[in-house]
């Protein structure tokens, strides 16, 4: 009876460490490891939501995304066009240096939405009177504003659709009264459609974009109508994908954009053909 128990004991013993360990192993599965992906874009101008920043210059693009879980990422993103001149020769049609440092977070709550905030920071590339490119100010003459964005992806259902909207909820973004006095908060809104598509074998990508501005009365939008339900972004890009490894990948992208709206687009332009090329690692 006794060399059954201990039997018995040792099989308790064994079959507690081995449990132990099966619980250590997945433990350590499910840990999340931080992954990071790099990318440089260069490309033959700078384009945001219909807004040309920088004139036709070429532009250079860094991004590093820090991906903590699977659901959540901190991001950074910059632009230069290396110009140091802020306005054209005419001192009116610009700008025409350009640069930009941004920071962002992303969580994704489901597989179909999710929400990012992004912290635009584009300082003049020299002194202009009025403007603060102190990076902490958010106040009327700064140079800073934190957009928050609401992502709806469709794909979810098998819909090839991106639906997107997105708030400046703080910095410079401020509305005045008819004296341009008593600056507030505007809260300037911007909706978009993203349609998406991969063609022969998913060595061709097509995308369709519809984006507005609803509500442009700080004027945020250069090249937007303050009126009315401005449409900034109608545009459509083929994008083609070479794999020279499995982390690193190279995406050649024409894109076409057409701005509808009424305002500056004879100084900002209303048509734009970027070209650009992406070095990507993960």
């Amino acid at each position: 009876m006794v060399v059954k128990f201990r039997i018995f004991g040792v099989f308790l013993f064994c079959s507690a460490q081995l449990f132990a360990q099966q619980i250590q192993t997945d433990s350590v599965r499910e840990t999340p490891k931080i992954k990071f992906e790099f990318n440089l874009d260069l490309a033959s101008r700078y384009l945001w939501r219909g807004q040309s920043w920088g004139g036709d210059y070429a532009v250079v693009q860094p991004t590093i995304d820090c991906h903590l879980t699977d659901k959540l990422t901190i991001g950074f993103w910059a632009t230069t066009n290396f110009e140091s001149r802020y306005f054209y020769a005419d001192g009116v049609t610009g700008p025409r240096g350009y640069q930009e440092i941004d920071f962002n977070i992303r969580y994704e709550f489901k597989p179909w939405l999710s929400v990012e905030v992004w912290d635009y920071y584009w300082p003049t590339v020299s002194r202009v009177e009025g403007v603060d490119n102190s990076f902490f100010n958010y106040g009327p003459d700064s140079v800073k504003t934190v957009d928050a964005t609401l992502i709806f992806d469709l794909n979810h259902w098998k819909i090839p659709l991106e639906c997107t909207v997105s708030t400046l909820v703080a910095g410079s973004d401020y509305r005045y009264d008819d004296d341009g006095e008593n600056p507030k908060q505007n809260f300037t809104t911007y909706v978009e459609a993203l349609y998406s598509r991969d063609f022969w074998s998913e060595n061709l990508n097509i995308e369709a974009a519809i984006g507005a501005v609803l509500n442009n009365q700080a004027t945020y939008y250069t090249s937007g109508d303050y009126d009315k339900v401005s449409w900034v972004n109608l545009s459509l890009k083929a994008s083609h994908e070479w794999s020279l490894s499995e982390r690193f990948t190279i995406p050649l992208w024409l894109n076409y954009v057409y701005n509808a709206a009424g305002a500056n687009t004879e100084a900002f332009g209303r048509n734009f053909l970027i070209a650009g090329i992406t070095l990507n690692y993960q």
